[in-house]
């Protein structure tokens, strides 16, 4: 049996114990060593962070859930003895409540930076895949966490959601009946979402292994889309690129820290501080500002699905708009596919640029829309927002992919980077253009 070589590093204990067992040279060899492109933008700190901000989340959950009670009876003023009684529980609890909202800034910005700059196109298909499905899974987590407090918004905001299944053909009470464990939210339901709310963060962190694992199968993206092409275009990742981590979490921190601190309560909603009540219904109903978008789309199908002439309905209005929402994650999921562009940055791709700038306003307008009640205007304006946002993916992306000239490609990272500004290279030093069909 061969035995394996004796470690390099100089401190005699992390000798002795990689001699045994090399993770210090994994380590080394996956964040240390590892090869990166040099030309990485400040976009590229967004992945750190959010790891960031899932220990940090994992940490004050396991502090809170010490002095949480799962009982209706008992959940809104134990968060209240947390804030109140429990030393610097005010803060963990501030920390856990802000890190879910700036969890989803971090990773909507890290998504946004997939889309501009091709990180989905092959060979990272999987690994955008596994992205969104951990933003499915942060999804249904923060659901959950937002019913344990057991506030007004909590106890409708759960009803609500929950009851949307039942428009699901066959099987829709029957899961309703099941999140709920009975026939209504009560004491069941505030269980198992706590069991769950509990559980879901370490299914996260072995997904988002797997996303780290698949990322250095074939390396990071970057913001050329181009392939590193030897040692000139790539630099160690440490101390390179830990350096700039470092700097942007502080800079993200601070901002994580202005919220805590100055403005605790910005990102919620006042009606949670009041007691669950099931015979007072809130004036106006609405999830956490990071499900305002997919809430839009929801509620922008207020009609049926009819054959015409007919009269005979194919998908109720709710049954629509249960598949909209999710048709919207969907659109992500299947992003690889419906881009048929050979570029992958849309710094090359000018009119998919303008575009992808579109879906962004697109996506504000739905987050601003979901936000108000269902009343006109704002119906209409998310009903026009939601159909821009699937013509973007259905029929935009796959037609400019095929109609739009790209800009020159330079021959390597080096060669861009070395040139002032980091842009295209022009004339002898850049390679042609990839025909268009």
């Amino acid at each position: 049996m061969a035995h394996a070589e004796p470690s390099n590093f100089k401190n005699p204990v992390i000798r002795w114990v990689d001699h045994r067992l090399p993770i210090f040279t994994m380590m080394n060899k996956e964040y240390g060593a590892y090869p990166t492109p040099r030309n990485f933008n400040y976009f590229w700190n967004f992945g750190a962070l959010a790891m960031i901000v899932l220990v940090t989340m994992i940490v004050t959950g396991i502090f809170l859930s010490m002095h949480y009670t799962a009982h209706v009876d008992h959940a809104f003023e134990s968060v209240e003895r947390i804030m109140r009684d429990v030393n610097y529980g005010w803060l963990m609890r501030y920390i856990h409540m802000n890190g879910a909202s700036m969890f989803f800034i971090v990773v909507y910005i890290h998504i946004f930076r997939g889309v501009y700059y091709g990180s989905y196109k092959k060979p990272r298909e999987l690994l955008w895949i596994l992205g969104v499905v951990i933003l499915l899974l942060m999804m249904a987590t923060a659901f959950m966490g937002y019913v344990l407090p057991w506030g007004q918004m909590s106890f409708w905001g759960a009803t609500v959601i929950t009851n949307l299944f039942s428009a699901i053909p066959l099987v829709g009470d029957s899961i309703v009946t099941w999140l709920w464990g009975g026939f209504s939210v009560a004491n069941p339901t505030l269980n198992r979402f706590f069991s769950l709310h509990y559980l879901l963060p370490f299914v996260i962190v072995a997904v988002v292994f797997l996303h780290v694992a698949a990322l250095h199968v074939h390396g990071s993206s970057n913001p050329l889309g181009i392939e590193p092409k030897g040692p000139k275009d790539t630099i160690p990742f440490h101390p390179y690129y830990t350096v700039k981590d470092s700097f942007g979490t502080a800079v993200f921190l601070i901002f994580f820290a202005l919220f805590v601190f100055f403005a605790p309560n910005y990102m919620g909603h006042p009606d949670n501080y009041i007691p669950a009540n099931p015979l007072v219904t809130p004036p106006h109903i609405v999830p956490e500002w990071y499900f305002l978008p997919f809430y839009a789309i929801l509620r922008a199908i207020t009609f049926d699905i009819t054959i015409p002439f007919t009269g005979i309905t194919l998908i109720e209005a709710k049954f629509g708009g249960v598949l909209a929402m999710f048709g919207s994650i969907a659109m992500l999921l299947v992003l690889p596919w419906l881009d048929t562009s050979p570029i992958r940055s849309a710094k090359f791709r000018p009119i998919y640029r303008q575009f992808i700038i579109l879906l962004v306003i697109d996506f504000l307008i739905l987050g601003y829309v979901g936000g108000k009640p269902a009343e006109q205007p704002y119906i209409l304006i998310g009903q026009f927002a939601t159909a821009w946002y699937f013509i973007h993916f259905l029929i935009v992306t796959p037609l400019v992919g095929k109609l739009e000239r790209p800009l020159p490609l330079p021959r390597s990272i080096s060669e861009a980077v070395l040139k002032k500004g980091g842009g295209p290279v022009k004339g002898a030093a850049a390679a042609k253009p990839m025909e268009k069909a």
